[in-house]
């Protein structure tokens, strides 16, 4: 007899186990992970090549902020020695562009925090990780966290999953994402709808949300 066709990975998550829609909580927050230079410049060692991704994330700001809802951003900053990067530091070579005072640690000037918007400094790839961020949102009221960031396999996976483990539901913004390769950047964002958050695109949210 001839062998079954193998199971494919949509009908194998597709039988209820997992991917249950979690809603939009009742307020939310913005928040921008890691829109670094780092990541949209040529030259650099963590260039993506991602440019399409501002587009969207930008709309994503702007509507947010038309929205009043509260936007927080987060940047990644390291001692000259990058000591208090820990294993992390050790582990990729290329984080010492986010040692103080490097050009390629600044937000790219579209996507720049206004004076009022909250900006969380971190060594590691979460934004919940040893910062203050889940404090924050809790004493504004926020039950749910709409993620947008670079990149979508570290840093927005990191925070998907720290922001559901703290009670938080995480929406991942799927188009405001990016990776440097496609596939790691689909795999994440599958694995993230599948367990861990709500993945969606801009239109979904704005359609969502807007009154």
């Amino acid at each position: 007899m001839p062998a079954p066709e193998p199971e494919s990975l949509q009908a194998n998550y597709g039988r209820g186990a997992f991917g249950a829609s979690l809603g939009f909580g009742r307020r939310q927050a913005l928040v921008m992970v890691d829109f670094a230079q780092a990541y949209f410049v040529a030259e650099s060692p963590l260039y993506a090549n991602r440019p399409e991704v501002l587009g969207p994330a930008l709309q994503l700001l702007q509507w947010a902020r038309r929205q009043g809802l509260l936007v927080c951003h987060t940047r990644v900053e390291y001692r000259s020695d990058g000591l208090d990067g820990g294993v992390f530091f050790r582990k990729v070579p290329a984080l010492k562009v986010f040692c103080a005072g490097h050009p390629l640690g600044q937000v790219v000037p579209e996507l720049a925090p206004r004076a009022d918007e909250p900006v969380i400094t971190k060594q590691y790839a979460s934004a919940f990780f040893g910062t203050s961020l889940a404090s924050l949102l809790l004493a504004q009221g926020v039950d749910c966290v709409l993620l947008a960031g670079m990149s979508t396999s570290g840093c927005v996976r990191a925070s998907a999953v720290d922001a559901m483990q703290h009670g938080f539901i995480p929406v991942v913004v799927s188009d405001a994402c990016g990776d440097r390769h496609a596939q790691p950047h689909d795999a994440n964002l599958f694995d993230l709808q599948a367990k861990y958050a709500d993945v969606m695109p801009l239109a979904r949210v704005q359609a969502a949300l807007t009154p």
